[in-house]
């Protein structure tokens, strides 16, 4: 970690689901079967790769869910993180 700070979740989500988008394509898989193998619905795992959850509302994947994906995508938790981490906004 750079100890550096993404500006925002939203953010963050974003540069998530592009590390899916691009580990899912260099595999040659499709959508649907990454969310098949990971226990996910496919619009859940289109809505992960845009980096939402609903639109305008950024991801925010179960633990099971991310780790299934990285199972499926054969990355580790640590590979599929965007560094740098997010500040969490305070409620």
């Amino acid at each position: 970690m750079t100890g550096e700070r993404a500006a925002t979740w939203e953010e963050f989500a974003r540069v998530l689901g592009g590390k899916m988008f691009r580990a899912r394509t260099a595999k040659g898989i499709s959508q649907e079967r990454v969310a098949h193998l990971a226990g996910v619905s496919t619009y859940t795992y289109q809505k992960y790769e845009k980096g939402e959850s609903r639109p305008g509302t950024p991801m925010n994947p179960q633990l099971k869910s991310l780790v299934a994906i990285c199972q499926v995508l054969d990355l580790s938790a640590a590979e599929l993180l965007a560094d740098p981490l997010p500040l969490i906004p305070e409620d």
